[in-house]
């Protein structure tokens, strides 16, 4: 059961990781701050879902 709560858990994170890769890579293209300081906050999000 750890286990599998463990898989899940870094699945979630990474989800987020590519979730942000892919918000910062469709959104460079227009370059706005806020959409990239938001792709960064969810990268940053899923390393530290990682992590704990």
């Amino acid at each position: 059961m750890a286990n599998m709560k463990f898989f899940l858990k870094k699945t979630i994170g990474v989800c987020f990781i590519g979730l942000g890769l892919g918000i910062l890579m469709v959104l460079l293209l227009p370059i706005t701050g806020w959409l990239i300081l938001i792709g960064l906050i969810v990268i940053a999000v899923g390393f530290a879902w990682l992590a704990c």
